[in-house]
């Protein structure tokens, strides 16, 4: 995520209203309204990063028993939020956080670059099982291109600046690059992904903004690939330097899509660029280029489908006139062609205050109201609502209120698991019990129940087996009596079986 365009909010919608705060009983004891009877669909992510430390772990050099601890601790405070994905950075600087033959392990997680923890673990194998027990996808977010971060300390001789010194570029800001123009360059960053792909049961792999550096990371001087880009003219080369920059770029990131498909369908890839494609596109819209000087044609990419989900990162408020959320997303959603998911990135402040609040809330309310399809957002970072309780209880009581299921993908894979075999036992609670001829094709189970008219459920994780509900509940001062049940598969890509209801009274 970039430094310098963090903008603070400066108004607030008038949905603010809107948002009021109740107290929430759980969902199992709550009617929904008459008729409710599908599960809601929304993308509900938060990025983790590991750079700098900025969310995990806290400081390089924990023990394993602290790495672990903080991990749990987030991927708790996810699941009690009713999140379904996180989005966890492995790959900060050309290094891994988890264990590689390719790069070194990470200095954010040890404190020495190239050495493992002790005692041992892979914190990835770690993060996906533990994200997966509590039904939240894991995707893995690497940075394609940076090599080492100006605050990553020492180069050891594991850094791929000592080992592979023909790819890698020194920035005046004390970065260094990899030139994405080179063979070697796209050949290595796409090892590390297959290699990520092929090892774990992750979800997606995720890229942010970090394609050709920001120009301040060489304090404003062009970016120093003349080697490459003289052998390119040499061999007869007629593209402009633009244009080369942006088509090592796009080779790059088709070629990847089609290798992460051809291994394991399932397995999303999602973009996350500046949020800005071009100033005046749309015609109000003002800032930063990043296609003339990220080098990064992200439009293309959504206009060819060579993503999943598609996550601008959109870190301004709804009015501001030159850079609207809305204005913004609109735009986006009109170079949709493809009609893959548009999860936009959100971040509008860090203070806690009521407006501030409000701000977030509405830019979900929005994005639900110009996405339905798909409705999603990813949150930066996850600390942008641990450390804001306002935030946090407000998204619980208001439009994190219900769980939600990760929308479907329907190009990666459009059939449905098969439908679950139930029971069920009456006695001073009715409880139902499932089993299924293919558990492998299952990632989530959804029980649905109705008291009285009024249907509503419950998302459960792929290790349950049974759930147990009250014969009757009390709403408004009226008893109603459990009348029917029903059970669902929901596998990798969010497809959902049939349902049986089973009639209990």
């Amino acid at each position: 995520m970039i430094r310098y365009y963090l903008l603070p909010v400066v108004s607030i919608f008038t949905l603010s209203l809107f948002f009021s705060c109740s107290t929430q009983k759980p969902i199992a004891a709550t009617p929904a309204t008459s008729g409710a009877t599908a599960v809601m669909k929304e993308f509900r992510a938060a990025w983790i990063a590991t750079v700098a430390n900025i969310n995990w772990p806290s400081k390089p050099g924990l023990s394993t028993e602290e790495q672990k601890k903080e991990a749990v601790e987030l991927l708790d405070f996810l699941q009690k939020y009713n999140f379904n994905a996180a989005i966890l950075q492995v790959r900060p600087q050309c290094d891994a956080l988890y264990k590689s033959e390719l790069e070194p392990w990470s200095y954010y997680l040890t404190g020495k670059q190239g050495q493992a923890p002790s005692p041992y673990y892979d914190p990835l194998e770690f993060w996906v099982e533990e994200a997966h027990n509590r039904g939240i996808e894991l995707h893995v977010w690497l940075n394609p291109y940076r090599a080492h971060h100006k605050d990553g300390k020492e180069i050891t001789e594991h850094s791929i600046v000592k080992k592979r010194p023909e790819l890698a570029l020194y920035l005046k800001e004390g970065y260094w690059w990899l030139d994405p123009a080179q063979k070697g360059t796209q050949d290595h960053s796409t090892a590390v992904v297959m290699d990520l792909v092929n090892r774990y049961d992750i979800d997606g792999v995720h890229f942010d903004d970090y394609f050709y550096p920001y120009p301040s990371y060489n304090l404003g001087a062009d970016f120093p690939d003349a080697v490459s880009w003289n052998a390119y003219q040499q061999a007869g080369g007629k593209l402009s330097r633009g244009d080369w920059r942006r088509e090592a770029v796009n080779v790059f990131i088709e070629n990847l899509y089609r290798k992460i498909k051809a291994v394991k369908p399932y397995v999303k890839f999602g973009l996350s660029p500046f949020g800005i494609w071009r100033p005046g596109h749309p015609e109000s819209v003002e800032g930063f280029d990043q296609y003339e000087q990220l080098y990064a044609d992200a439009k293309l990419w959504l206009n060819k489908g060579w993503i999943d989900y598609f996550t601008p990162q959109l870190y301004w408020p709804i009015n501001r006139q030159a850079q609207s959320f809305p204005v913004l997303l609109g735009w986006w959603s009109g170079e949709n062609i493809m009609k893959r998911h548009l999860w936009p990135g959100m971040s509008v402040g860090r203070d806690t205050s009521i407006r501030s609040v409000n701000e977030t809330l509405n830019q979900i309310m929005i994005t639900r109201g110009m996405v339905p399809e798909s409705k999603g957002a990813v949150h930066w970072s996850i600390s942008s609502v641990t450390k804001n309780p306002n935030l946090a209880k407000a998204l619980l009581e208001s439009t994190y209120k219900k769980q939600a299921l990760v929308p479907a993908s329907p190009w990666l894979d459009n059939k449905a698991p098969a439908a679950p075999t139930t029971t069920t036992n009456k006695s001073d609670k009715i409880s139902i019990s499932w089993s299924h001829p293919d558990e492998k094709d299952v990632f989530r189970w959804v029980v649905y129940y109705k008291y009285g008219n009024n249907w509503n459920y419950i998302i459960l994780n792929r290790n349950d087996r049974s759930y147990s509900l009250n014969n009757s509940i009390e709403s408004n001062k009226t008893t109603l009596v459990l009348k029917q049940i029903a059970v669902t598969a929901i596998d990798r890509t969010g497809n959902e079986s049939g349902r049986k209801e089973i009639t209990v009274q």
